[in-house]
């Protein structure tokens, strides 16, 4: 969990019809959620400060807005009320948050939306983030995705999720637009402003204490008319992560490798008598004599699936690789923002905004794992394992088993990445005169994610007896692991070295496809201008200009390119992984020998590995889109016309979208190249456009109660990645995966209606309502179809005697027909400030929100006509979510404690054979903050995460539910403190 403590300030001033906020005499910020504020007189500042203050500024944007706009704003300067913005979005009705390794937050869901769903801005800049992340948490983002964990939050003042669209907001979003603000030195009153911040912070698994410091300073020159701000961030972080992970979740009998080693004198013999491998009929393999008992082999054999009855085992499911594992990350974030601005006079505003930030991560993980049961016959793998004991519960999953014949693996996995940010906008508004204004801006930025290394290095210990894995009626599916007859903490009895006789493969190490670098940019124009007609009415006409190029690769080890791994001490390459006993129990051990992957490397002379490109068919692909677009919008405020007062806007919007897709498809090389194979390259060109009407209305019932009523037209793109027209086609046996370059955005109509009850001022309780008609999806499905109809080149076909009309069954991404998603949020925000004495200073928030959906899953069809379907939630959608928080603050003391609640939710559609799907359990976090005003300058902070030391569960299937993947990440508690003048 990262890091929370809390410490800046911001000072946020009511203006152009929002609130105003100061914290301190002399100081006032203005804020507005992404619109630029005209800050208003000294005699209409009002002086507040805290968390409380910058929850009313917030309701106050979210009151004033025509749409449904939700914002967090700081606290404070330089001081975002989380650590992390996806946190703290937690707090906005219908936003749930995807964690990711360490247990922080990654990236968001809106309404039942995934991330992919959601645009992310940039001081009003649409941004990319994409960073890596372990394997069971989707590995790289290459998509549209936003990783909030990539940004420091201290950079950043205030966001706003837009959860309904107009016509002057950037198309792309089904879920929601969140926009992210960094200061500028006009958002605060005083002539200049200072701000540090210097914390640590512990956590209970990793032991260690983690610094993080950030800095802001800001001053006015020229008689107030000029300003500079500056702020700087920086925070390192060590995690430790351990848990227990499958892999995945196999039925037994599937695939054709019989279910485990025959018991002696059983008929048919499994696996087939073999000399080679040393199958006979007292042996599963060399030194692997047959211990099955007749009553296991019988249990697993009899289970059948009734979709594969005459398969023996099919309906019996244990985990792939049952293991234990103990990740560690070695990471840090670094932010600054420099802000310069300039207001030559009260009508004109001219700012020059830049960010840049830079992630580093270093993972290490360390598995202990019986490997036989990922392998198949060829491999010596679970068709040689012996069944002593085994039970299963009424659906099939495994409860516990016994086993001879295993093979050990300790296996270590180094994972390295970067992902580094800039971006540089400048803006200006000029108000000509009463009824007529500009706004133009022009930006570019630049996210650049490095991942250089992604090393697998492993020893094994083979044909071990008496491993066992014991489920124990464990509520949460996890089981204790025994690894019988082997000390995993004795290098004597692990091997690496090549193959034996046998086969058995005792070590190694593997690239596993990477160095990999991918770069996106963006370059956006916009310009606005604003016609006031009357007090009623006002137009705005807009256009808008954007280019993003994504380019991605890898590159391979240069064919022959190896590894001297012969005559090594085992010894010494190796370390020990330690501690699991105690922090995950479950009978992990107290230590086991790993592979030190410095000094492997070194031993193995790694560090001169050479690598090749394209050239030697490593993966690449570009993408550029252009997207041109125009709005028209009407604003409008009607006190009298109606019997009760309106306001909104009502407008179109126009874009066309231009794609420009290369993919790069290994193919067989000429003879006389330098490699065997070479990457053929393949473009493709695309257009479309979209007409997107939207209406936002909000009707003021009374002065305390407004409704709210919405409907547009969106849309939201395709993922970068999967527009790349790159494949792997197999031209003789005509099968094929696939990207498609030619599908075609997720589109839908959408309606919103909300009543808003302001009771008091700081307070609201309201309901909202929201229905999205999701006309079309995205789903990679199997399906047979002429292979000239894929938008690759007949070339791939040469020397295959397959002609181009032939019938290929390729598994691709297709748009498919979508579905209804519609939900219903309930939000109360309140101060008790009818209490007497202290209890006035306790205040609350709280919200749910449940959505229901429903989409068909194609999981096969045939020409096109679906032959496999299923229905079910869209995926990451979370049926119920809820969010609360309690606080109290006076002048010296601020306390809050907020707890966070996601339903379970689908990862994805199907799982593993035999399994419907890949889901998330549900899970409750509890965090807490506190701090204390020493003097005017000083403030100490306490902050903490993860109170329950809540652990996150992936499972498969709907009705099993068994455990994929459990990992707990801890408390974390930090201590700083502030220095503001």
């Amino acid at each position: 969990m990262p890091s929370h403590v809390k410490a800046l300030k911001s000072h946020l001033l009511l203006g152009a019809g929002l609130v105003a906020l100061a914290s301190a005499p002399g100081l006032a910020v203005a804020q507005d959620a992404g619109q630029t504020a005209a800050a208003p007189s000294d005699s209409t500042v009002v002086v507040v400060t805290g968390f409380r203050s910058s929850l009313r500024s917030a309701l106050n944007i979210k009151r004033r807005s025509a749409g449904t706009v939700d914002a967090i704003l700081a606290e404070d300067i330089a001081k975002f009320p989380d650590s992390n913005l996806a946190e703290s979005m937690q707090r906005i009705p219908g936003v749930t948050l995807a964690r990711g390794d360490g247990g922080e937050g990654r990236n968001i869901s809106v309404r039942g939306l995934g991330p992919t769903f959601t645009r992310v801005r940039i001081n009003g800049m649409e941004g990319a983030s994409q960073t890596g992340s372990s394997d069971i948490y989707g590995a790289g983002n290459n998509g549209r995705s936003f990783d909030f964990n990539v940004f420091p939050t201290d950079i950043f003042s205030s966001l706003a999720a837009r959860k309904t669209p107009s016509a002057d907001i950037e198309e792309g979003s089904l879920g929601a637009t969140v926009d992210l603000k960094a200061p500028r030195p006009f958002d605060y009153h005083g002539d200049q402003v200072l701000s540090m911040t210097a914390r640590a912070a512990y956590n209970d698994v990793s032991k260690s204490t983690d610094p993080r410091f950030s800095l802001l300073a800001a001053k006015k020159f020229d008689g107030g008319h000029f300003g500079v701000l500056g702020s700087l961030t920086y925070q390192h972080r060590n995690t430790r992560e351990v848990g227990y992970s499958a892999v995945d979740i196999l039925s037994v009998g599937m695939g054709g490798n019989g279910v485990f080693c025959s018991p002696v004198g059983y008929t048919p013999v499994q696996p087939a008598l073999n000399a080679t491998k040393g199958t006979t009929a007292d042996n599963c393999a060399f030194n692997n004599p047959r211990t099955s008992t007749l009553d296991a082999y019988n249990t697993v054999a009899g289970l059948r699936d009734p979709l594969q009855p005459n398969t023996p085992g099919s309906g019996a499911y244990i985990p792939r690789i049952p293991r234990f594992f103990n990740s560690t990350q070695d990471e840090s974030r670094f932010g600054a923002t420099l802000s310069l601005e300039w207001k030559p006079d009260d009508k004109t505003d001219i700012a020059l905004d830049t960010i840049y930030t830079r992630y580093n991560d270093m993972r290490h993980d360390n598995y202990i794992e019986p490997i036989s049961f990922a392998r198949s016959i060829s491999n010596n793998g679970q068709p040689m394992v012996s069944v002593k004991d085994v039970k299963f519960d009424q659906n099939g999953s495994l409860l516990y088993g016994l086993f001879d014949g295993v093979d050990v693996r300790s296996e270590g996995l180094v994972d390295r990445f970067s992902t580094t940010f800039a971006q540089v906008n400048l803006n200006l508004t000029h108000r000509f005169s009463d009824k007529w204004e500009i706004a133009a801006m022009i930006g570019a930025s630049d996210s650049k994610y490095t991942s250089p290394l992604r090393l697998q290095t492993y020893m094994d210990a083979i044909d071990t007896s008496d491993f066992s894995l014991d489920f124990g009626g464990d509520n949460r599916g996890v089981p204790t692991i025994k690894f019988g007859g082997i000390d995993v903490n004795s290098v004597a009895n692990f091997n690496y070295q090549p193959a034996n006789a046998a086969g058995d493969v005792l070590g190694g190490f593997s690239l596993q496809g990477r160095p990999l670098f991918n770069d996106t940019a963006n370059k956006t124009a916009t310009f606005v201008t604003k016609y006031t007609a009357n007090d009623n009415i006002a137009v705005r006409l807009g256009v808008e200009g954007r280019v993003e190029d994504f380019n991605s690769h890898t590159l391979n080890p240069i064919p022959g390119e190896t590894a001297t791994q012969t005559g090594i001490d085992l010894a010494s390459i190796t370390t020990t992984i330690t501690g699991m006993d105690s922090l995950w129990g479950h009978g992990a051990p107290s230590s086991w020998v790993a592979i030190d992957s410095g000094k492997w490397a070194k031993a193995v002379g790694f560090d001169t590995f050479k690598y090749c490109g394209v050239e030697c068919g490593a993966a690449k692909s570009e993408i550029k889109e252009t997207t041109s677009a125009a709005f028209l919008m009407s604003e409008f405020h009607f006190d009298h016309w109606l019997p009760v007062p309106m306001r909104g806007d009502i407008g179109v919007r126009y874009v066309k979208t231009d794609q420009f897709a290369v993919g790069y498809i290994p193919v067989k090389a000429p003879s006389g190249s330098t490699y065997p194979t070479v990457g053929l390259r393949n473009e493709v060109k695309r257009s479309y456009d979209d007409v997107l009407p939207s209406m936002n209305l909000v009707f003021d019932l009374k002065p305390d109660l407004l409704l709210r009523v919405s409907a547009a037209k969106v849309m939201a793109r395709p993922d970068l990645g999967a527009l790349t027209p790159s494949s792997g086609v197999n031209g003789v046996t005509r099968t094929g995966s696939i990207n498609n370059p030619y599908l075609d955005p997720i589109r839908a109509k959408t309606f919103d209606a909300s009543l808003e009850w302001y009771f008091k001022p700081g307070s609201l309780l309201s309901a909202g309502y929201f229905y999205k008609d999701i006309s079309s999806y995205i789903q990679k499905i199997s399906s047979q179809v002429p292979f000239n109809t894929l938008g690759l080149p007949d070339s791939l076909l040469d020397g295959t005697n397959t002609a181009p009309t032939e019938i290929f069954t390729v598994t691709r991404l297709q748009n498919t027909p979508g579905g209804p998603l519609k939900g219903v949020e309930l939000n109360l925000q309140t101060d008790f400030d009818f209490l007497p004495g202290a209890w006035k200073n306790v205040g609350v928030l709280a919200n749910y929100t449940h959505v229901t959906s429903e989409i068909e899953y194609i999981l096969t069809s045939s020409n096109g006509v679906p032959t496999s379907t299923t229905r079910n939630d869209l995926v990451g959608l979370s049926p119920d979510s809820a969010s609360g928080t309690l606080y109290y603050e006076d002048k010296k003391v601020s306390i809050r404690a907020t707890g966070t609640y996601r339903g379970r939710y689908i990862r994805g559609i199907p799982a593993s054979t035999g399994s419907d799907l890949q889901g998330n359990a549900p899970t409750f976090y509890l965090d807490a903050s506190a701090s204390y005003n020493i003097n005017a300058h000083l403030k100490l902070i306490l902050d903490a995460q993860n109170l329950t030391d809540e652990m996150n569960r992936l499972y498969v299937d709907s009705t099993r539910q068994d455990t994929l993947f459990i990992s707990r990440v801890g408390r974390t508690v930090s201590l700083g403190l502030t220095y503001k003048y």
